[in-house]
């Protein structure tokens, strides 16, 4: 079974490579020396430092697997290059949603890059599914866990 490829835009990509870097490189060491300087304590059995440090290296190293992971099946959305007619990956825009007549603005990204909090939704949330191939002016009917939504499509830009 082929895996799911990780739609991600070019931002993504570098942050999750910074991540991934900064773990190797940085955190990898630094564990490594608290686990030393635990050992050194002596009795191991009752060392809650040696503990805590393992599990600090247990963590580190589960995030390192997903994000090579995540990385090995990425595919990257050239934003410059999304077709700015209808709604796509790497697209921001921005929607009125007519039930409360309030504008809001999303960027439509891979499920990876996902965060709601910060204004990325995903292409697979049902948001974004209803989104994606929408036109300018589009009125779109969502149906979510809270209800049916109702939004028009204001505008469509690149993202960067």
């Amino acid at each position: 079974m082929q895996e799911k490829k990780n739609i991600l835009t070019y931002e993504g990509l570098r942050k999750y490579e910074d991540e991934l870097h900064e773990l190797k490189v940085v955190k990898r060491q630094e564990v490594a020396q608290k686990i030393k300087e635990a050992r050194e304590q002596g009795d191991l059995s009752e060392n809650a430092e040696y503990d805590a440090a393992k599990d600090e290296q247990r963590d580190i190293e589960a995030r390192i697997e997903e994000l090579e992971k995540i990385l090995k099946n990425a595919e990257v959305v050239v934003e410059d290059e999304v077709d700015l007619d209808k709604i796509n990956i790497g697209c921001k825009v921005r929607l009125l949603d007519i039930e409360y007549s309030e504008e809001l603005e999303y960027k439509i990204v891979g499920s990876t890059e996902a965060n709601s909090l910060k204004g990325r939704i995903s292409n697979e949330s049902p948001v974004g599914k209803a989104l994606m191939g929408c036109r300018l002016g589009d009125t779109v009917e969502v149906e979510t866990a809270a209800g049916v939504f109702s939004y028009k499509v204001l505008d469509i830009q690149r993202s960067n």
